[in-house]
C-alpha cells in the first residue's frame, strides 16, 4: 500500500520538520509556501524543532493533531493511565521540580499544544499502529534518530560534520507513507537531499529498523509520531 505523497527537498540542514509538515498540508490540498511554514515554526537553539511545535502549527491552521510520544525524558508512563490526573497538571508539576532548559521549553510547547485541542497518547509502537493510519490514507510524520536510521557517524560542530568520536546523535523528521506487509517494510518520504539511503526522496526500510530509529529518537527529544488530519476526519 502506497499513498500518493510528495515531498520537497529541505532547504537546509535544520528544516526537515517544516518540510515534512508542508508536505502533509499539500497532501490534504492545502498549498502553502514551504518558506512560510519554515518561517512560522519556532526553531530550537542550534537549529531544528520539536514535533509538538509542528503539531501546534497544524492546530492553528484548523487541523486536528494527535501526538504519540515515547519520550520518557518528558512523560512518565503512569500519566497515561485512565485514572491519572490531567496531563497538563503533571507537566506543570514536573517543570516546577526540574531545571533542564530544553525540558522547560518542551513543556511550554506541550502545554500550548494541549490548550489548542491537541491530543497526546502513549501506546505500544508496532506495525499495527502504523498500518492503522496508513490504511486510512493518513500519512505519519515521525521524529526519529537519523544516526540510527542512516547508520551514519554521529555529528559534531556547527556544520554537523561526521565525527564518530566527538559527535553526538542527530535527530530527523520523515513521513511514513506506505508499507508492504509481506516484506515487513515501511515506505519513507524523506526531505534530506542527497540521501544516503536512496537516489530520491522515497525508499523502503524494514519496519524493525524504522521503529528502532523512532524509539532511539529519545536522545534528541524526538521519539514520536505526529498525526495531522483535517477536522472531522473519521478515526
Amino acid at each position: 500500500m502506497r499513498l500518493k505523497f510528495e515531498i520537497q527537498p529541505q532547504p537546509d540542514d535544520v528544516t526537515c520538520g517544516p518540510t515534512c509538515l508542508d508536505a502533509l498540508y499539500s497532501y490534504y490540498g492545502d498549498e502553502i509556501p514551504l518558506e512560510q511554514v519554515a518561517r512560522e515554526i519556532p526553531q530550537l537553539e542550534g537549529g531544528g524543532t520539536l514535533a509538538v511545535l509542528l503539531g501546534t502549527h497544524a492546530l492553528k491552521r484548523g487541523y486536528e493533531a494527535t501526538l504519540y510520544t515515547y519520550d520518557l525524558r518528558v512523560f512518565d508512563p503512569t500519566w497515561f493511565s485512565p485514572k491519572a490526573p490531567h496531563l497538563a497538571e503533571k507537566l506543570r508539576a514536573q517543570a516546577a521540580a526540574k531545571e533542564n532548559p530544553k525540558l522547560l521549553l518542551a513543556t511550554d510547547a506541550y502545554l500550548e499544544f494541549l490548550s489548542l485541542g491537541g491530543r497526546i497518547r502513549m501506546r505500544d509502537l508496532n506495525g499495527a499502529l502504523i498500518r492503522h493510519y496508513l490504511d486510512r490514507r493518513t500519512p505519519i510524520l515521525t521524529g526519529l534518530s537519523a544516526t540510527y536510521l542512516y547508520r551514519m557517524p554521529r555529528e559534531y560542530g556547527p556544520k554537523s560534520d561526521h565525527d564518530d568520536v566527538r559527535g553526538e546523535p542527530a535527530g530527523h523528521f520523515v513521513v511514513l507513507c506506505g508499507y508492504d506487509q509481506k516484506s515487513r517494510e515501511v515506505l519513507l518520504a524523506d526531505p534530506l537531499w542527497p540521501n544516503p539511503l536512496a537516489a530520491d526522496h522515497y525508499y523502503m526500510q524494514g519496519v524493525d529498523r524504522v521503529l528502532s530509529a523512532i524509539m532511539l529518537g529519545i536522545v534528541t527529544y524526538d521519539a514520536n509520531l505526529l498525526i495531522v488530519r483535517p477536522r472531522d476526519t473519521p478515526r
